[in-house]
């Protein structure tokens, strides 16, 4: 299979804009009972230097206090923002991307937070390749009771769209694009409970061969404990839904080769050591 790096689709229209330093950039944040994590969130996103960031918090009608934490930060802050009842989390992060009006597209989890103030503007600054439509880099998952301490480095560098078979891809939370590829080829399928990320990334990288570039540097830290980790069912049901995104999207793929990449991220635990990434 070629290199998608340097492939741009036929008949595409590139560049779409040209990026500049003042380009819009839009960033996605989902909440439901966030209370706990929120406020650092919101503080790395806003603590960014680039000059052009569009932040967005979609709440799914919380009950424990996030609403207010909101409400609060908005006071002080830009932040465009809404509460109401959804269909789960992808459902929310559709929303997310309808209310963007950013040139370039990036979701940050609740519980996650850039951990210095330059990550933005070194996204920005790949968009200023014009054939690039999307970009990703590595994720430090770090304890939730000692921030400063890695438990597992997931870098992106080895990633290649012929491995979507064996369940492996991006780190999703470092995927920054460009909005009107959600447009054109279509958001996050709300029918999925937990690996919808994984099938847009499948749709937009493999099937649609869109030209990415990885950044050597690790975008973001992520408290360990997500929804696709904290249980045998959750990753159960992880799995089977990259079999099915992969299945969906002519890619031949079966349970025993998704569960393949667990010996992978074993290895990735004798790793986490690996200092911070400077830019």
């Amino acid at each position: 299979m070629e290199d998608k790096t340097v492939t741009i689709i036929p008949n595409y229209p590139t560049p779409l804009f040209k990026m500049n330093a003042y380009s819009k950039i839009s960033i996605i944040t989902v909440t439901y009972n966030s209370a706990a994590t929120l406020a650092g969130t919101i503080e790395s996103v806003m603590k960014q230097d680039y000059p052009n960031i569009e932040y967005i918090i979609v709440d799914g009608n919380s009950s424990d206090g996030t609403v207010d934490i909101i409400k609060s930060y908005a006071q002080n802050y830009p932040i465009k923002w809404i509460s109401e009842p959804d269909r789960g989390l992808y459902d929310a992060m559709n929303k997310g991307i309808r209310m963007a009006t950013g040139h370039i597209v990036g979701i940050i989890n609740s519980d996650d937070f850039y951990h210095r103030s330059d990550i933005v503007s070194y996204i920005a600054n790949a968009f200023h390749n014009d054939a690039i439509d999307c970009v990703y880099g590595d994720v430090r998952f770090v304890n939730p009771k000692d921030l400063g301490k890695t438990i597992r480095y997931y870098s992106g560098k080895p990633f290649h769209p012929s491995l979507f078979k064996f369940g492996f891809a991006p780190p999703h939370p470092t995927f920054f694009a460009k909005r009107v590829l959600f447009e054109k080829y279509g958001l996050y399928k709300s029918d999925f409970k937990i690996s919808a990320d994984f099938e847009l990334l499948v749709r937009f990288l493999f099937v649609n061969q869109l030209k990415y570039q990885y950044l050597e540097a690790d975008i973001l830290k992520m408290r360990t404990g997500g929804i696709s980790t904290r249980s045998f069912k959750s990753r159960l049901i992880s799995n089977r839904e990259i079999v099915r995104a992969c299945k969906e999207n002519n890619i031949p793929s079966n349970l025993l080769m998704v569960y393949m990449r667990y010996f992978i991220k074993i290895f990735q635990l004798f790793v986490n050591k690996k200092k911070e990434s400077p830019l």
